[in-house]
C-alpha cells in the first residue's frame, strides 16, 4: 500500500465512524417532528407516513401549515391523533426529520426557512434527501452555533467492490422485489420481519432506502452509492447483520425501471438470497413517474428476477405481496385470488391481512 493509500484510509476511517454515530443517533430521538409542509400527498409524504406507522411513540406532530389543526390521519390516513401544526413554537421538539421522499430527492426552496428556525433552537434535523443539508453553509452555520446536528441519512462513505464470495448459510435471506417502485416493498419487509420475530425467529430488517434507515437507525442507501460499490455496499451490510437466524431485505426500485434497474440489480447480487417475495399495487399499469412507459407483465418479472439472482446464488419466489389500496374489500379479494390461482403462490395485502401467510412461506423455506 502506497503513502497515499495509507493515508486515504486514515481519513475515511473517521469520517465512517461519523457516518454511523449519526445514523445510530436517528433512533434516540423521542420527540420527532416530520415536515411535509405543503407536499402532505400519499405520493410525496411516504417517509412521514412509514415513520407514523412504525415510530408513530416518538411522532408529536406533522408539520404544514395549510392543513394545520387536521390530525396526520385525516390528512395521509395514518398517525390517528397526531395532530398537524403551522410552527415549531407549537410543540416540544428534539428532531425535525424531513417526511417527503420526492423524485430527484430535492429539498423544496420555502423549507429552508424551518429548517434554519429548527436548528436556531437548538433541534436536530434528519433528512433522507439527495439534498445534503450539510452542504448548505448557513444551515451548517446555525447548526454549530446551537450545537445541534444536520444529519444527511443518504450521506456515505461506501467504497467496497463485493468480494463475491459465499454469505453465511445459517442465515435466511429473504429479499422483497418489485413490479416498480413505490409498491410496499419495505412495507412487506418490516411485517414480515416483525411477524417472525412474533414466532420466535430471531429477523432482521436490512435498511436499504433512507426511509428504512430512519425507522431502523442502521442500513446503507443504496440509492446513493457509487453504482460500482452497490453490490459491495450490500454484500457488506448483509454479512454484518448475518448473526441473524434471518434477513428480510428491503428490495429498491424494479429490474424493469428505466431509471433504477441498476440499483435494484446491484442489490439483488449483493444480497444473495435465498428466497425473494414479489410486490406489485393493483390496478398499477404504467411507471410510477413515467406514464408512457408500460408495466412488465408479473410473470416475465418473476422468471427474471429468478434468472438474475441466480447467476449469483440460487433462489426463487415464495409469496407475493399485494398491495390494494385502492381498491374495495370484495376487489382486493378478487385480485388476490386471481393471484395465488395463476402462480400458485401465498398472496396476501399486508395492509389489509397482516403478514402471516407470507411468514409462513418463509417457515417453511427454512425448513427446507
Amino acid at each position: 500500500m502506497s503513502a497515499h493509500d495509507e493515508s486515504t484510509v486514515s481519513e475515511a476511517a473517521p469520517i465512517a465512524m461519523e457516518l454511523e454515530d449519526s445514523i445510530a443517533r436517528i433512533t434516540t430521538y423521542r420527540r420527532i417532528v416530520l415536515l411535509t409542509d405543503g407536499h402532505s400527498t400519499r405520493f410525496l409524504a411516504k417517509t412521514a407516513m412509514s415513520l407514523l406507522r412504525y415510530r408513530a411513540k416518538d411522532v408529536v406532530a406533522l408539520l404544514d401549515t395549510g392543513s394545520a389543526g387536521q390530525t396526520a390521519e385525516a390528512l395521509l390516513g395514518v398517525g390517528g391523533e397526531t395532530p398537524v401544526i403551522a410552527h415549531l413554537d407549537e410543540v416540544a421538539a428534539d428532531a425535525l426529520f424531513i417526511g417527503i421522499a420526492p423524485p430527484g430527492g430535492n429539498l423544496p426552496a420555502e423549507w429552508r426557512s424551518t429548517i434554519l428556525d429548527a436548528l436556531q433552537r437548538g433541534i436536530d434535523v434528519v433528512s433522507g434527501l439527495h439534498d445534503f443539508l450539510c452542504l448548505d453553509e448557513g444551515l451548517r452555520s446555525a447548526a454549530e452555533t446551537s450545537g445541534a446536528r444536520l444529519i444527511d441519512v443518504r450521506k456515505n462513505n461506501e467504497r467496497q467492490t463485493a468480494s463475491g464470495e459465499p454469505l453465511p448459510e445459517d442465515c435466511l435471506r429473504i429479499h422483497t422485489v418489485g413490479q416498480d417502485c413505490a409498491v410496499g416493498k419495505m412495507v412487506v419487509s418490516l411485517e414480515v420481519q416483525l411477524g417472525l420475530k412474533a414466532r420466535g425467529i430471531d429477523a432482521g430488517f436490512v435498511a436499504t432506502g433512507q426511509t428504512g434507515i430512519m425507522i431502523a437507525g442502521d442500513g446503507s442507501p443504496v440509492d446513493c452509492v457509487v453504482s460500482d460499490f452497490i453490490n459491495g455496499a450490500t454484500e457488506a451490510l448483509v454479512r454484518r447483520l448475518s448473526h441473524h437466524e434471518a434477513l428480510i431485505i428491503e428490495g429498491q426500485g424494479s429490474l424493469s425501471h428505466p431509471s433504477f434497474s441498476g440499483v435494484t440489480l446491484g442489490l439483488l447480487h449483493g444480497c444473495a438470497p435465498h428466497g425473494l417475495i414479489f410486490c406489485h399495487e393493483m390496478g398499477r399499469t404504467h411507471v410510477k413517474g413515467l406514464n408512457d412507459v408500460p408495466l412488465q407483465p408479473i410473470d416475465q418479472l418473476i422468471k427474471a428476477y429468478e434468472q438474475m439472482a441466480a447467476l449469483r446464488h440460487p433462489t426463487r419466489v415464495i409469496g407475493i405481496g399485494v398491495n390494494t389500496r385502492n381498491a374495495t374489500t370484495e376487489e382486493a379479494d378478487a385480485e388476490k385470488r386471481r393471484l395465488a390461482d395463476e402462480f400458485g403462490l401465498p398472496v396476501c395485502d399486508v395492509y389489509r391481512d397482516g403478514a402471516a401467510i407470507l411468514v409462513d412461506a418463509v417457515l417453511k423455506l427454512r425448513k427446507e
